[in-house]
């Protein structure tokens, strides 16, 4: 949803008449976190909702992917459908539909699309090594690659090379959206991704929240399968050079944001903070939680560490007295914050991140080298691309260990390799803050 308001901010800018719709619970998430009068936008800048057919939940909890995955797919095309008779009908005061451009795991869209003729263009928000990895999921189940055999995730059958991706080299199974895990033919995420990739052939063209410089190869192979691939991003970097940003005051978070932290973050050395934050919907274990604490506690070194409410599997999020005691002098601890804000101010040196692509390429943005927890969907992909390919991060294992986690923060802020990394990381920061660098493209028109 952050990179959709950004495009959809971008479009605005260049004169395109925007309706954003969302569903009713994210729409209340919004306005919870920024204020009842947040998302009034402008009379060419609207919001609209449907219903995402869940019961009712409470607004602060995260809501369950293979639940809101097979609602997606059986509840939302009759009253996306009735929306675009609305917007299209002659007491409508505002113009036509012209254009969707869709979310990628939203399906429902093209056929919608299809019944009203409108043209119709996929938004992927991911890196487009993980848009080529989704698409190949029919072909790796037409091969009988996957779903797998239950043995087959313990047995070293994850570290087969599939070496026949276009774009992509060196690729183990593993590496590959996780969705490639499941035993289950009908799992019914695995369903639903398989049932994206199938039909985005189907769209007019794709956007992908990447830029070429990134991911040249896997670009130029997305473009011998799709009549139009628009490569959009970085999307922040061209929000900031917009001379007059009417929508500013629209912000992103599910959340609301305390920005006491960048005070805290003043009184910090430069490079010296390590930031960590697992995205707005991984639940870690509470395994997980205490290792990568007591790792961040043993280190020596200032943390700035997200957890947000009900983050932690089965129970609150409890972190022991003597725990709260070792880092009360250097450690901070908070629901939420301006991410973008957090990581471009200088006293960070590097981010733990779960590998999300909004995390991933809000730190190349700001020219931080990462840490790399990665738990499902894209975030494997993004992991290998971050460490193997770009050189500006390493990769901690699922099962976390302190002594892992002490090791690579003092790694990564102290030693040989994590000034690599951060060298690296800021040739891509200035490279990205030319101004004539990636307008939305005219093509879209």
């Amino acid at each position: 949803m952050k990179a959709m308001l950004k495009l959809s901010k971008l479009l605005h800018h260049e004169r395109f008449h925007i309706t954003f719709v969302n569903t009713e619970f994210n729409h209340q998430r919004f306005m919870k976190s920024r204020g009842p009068n947040s998302l009034d936008g402008l009379p060419d800048f609207r919001f609209e909702t449907i219903p995402d057919g869940l019961p009712p939940l409470d607004i602060n909890a995260t809501q369950d992917i293979p639940s809101l995955s097979e609602s997606i797919m059986n509840n939302c095309l009759a009253p996306f459908s009735d929306l675009l008779v609305k917007l299209n009908s002659a007491t409508s005061y505002n113009p036509p539909v012209t254009c969707i451009v869709s979310d990628a795991s939203m399906a429902f869209t093209i056929t919608a699309a299809q019944e009203f003729k409108i043209p119709v263009v996929i938004f992927f928000p991911i890196s487009a090594c993980s848009v080529m990895g989704v698409l190949q999921l029919p072909t790796l189940k037409d091969k009988g690659i996957v779903p797998l055999k239950g043995s087959y995730l313990t047995n070293g059958y994850l570290d087969t090379i599939i070496d026949w991706i276009p774009g992509m080299k060196d690729i183990r199974l593993r590496d590959l959206p996780s969705f490639v895990r499941t035993i289950d033919p009908n799992d019914i995420v695995f369903r639903c991704v398989i049932d994206a990739a199938e039909r985005a052939p189907s769209a007019l063209g794709i956007i992908v929240h990447t830029f070429d410089e990134l991911e040249q190869e896997v670009l130029h192979a997305l473009s011998t399968m799709f009549p139009h691939v628009y490569a959009i991003g970085p999307l922040e970097p061209q929000l900031n050079h917009l001379s007059n940003d009417h929508l500013e005051s629209i912000g992103y978070g599910l959340w609301k944001e305390e920005t006491k932290c960048l005070n805290w973050l003043n009184s910090k050395a430069p490079n010296s903070v390590i930031y960590v934050s697992f995205g707005s919907i991984v639940v870690m274990t509470p395994s997980q939680l205490v290792e990568i604490g007591w790792g961040l506690a043993n280190s020596k070194h200032p943390f700035l560490w997200i957890i947000r409410p009900k983050s932690v599997e089965g129970r609150s999020t409890i972190l022991s007295p003597e725990f709260q005691e070792e880092i009360k002098e250097r450690g901070l601890i908070t629901s939420w914050c301006p991410q973008e804000e957090v990581l471009n101010h200088p006293s960070v040196g590097g981010f733990l991140t779960h590998s999300g692509w909004n995390s991933t390429i809000e730190s190349v943005c700001a020219g931080v080298p990462m840490l790399c927890l990665p738990f499902f969907s894209d975030q494997q992909t993004n992991c290998k691309y971050t460490c193997n390919e770009w050189a500006i991060g390493m990769e901690i294992d699922f099962n976390v260990k302190r002594v892992e986690v002490e090791k690579m923060v003092i790694e990564l802020l102290e030693g040989g390799e994590g000034k690599k990394m951060k060298k690296k990381a800021m040739k891509w920061k200035n490279w990205l803050k030319r101004p004539q660098v990636h307008l939305v493209p005219h093509p879209l028109t």
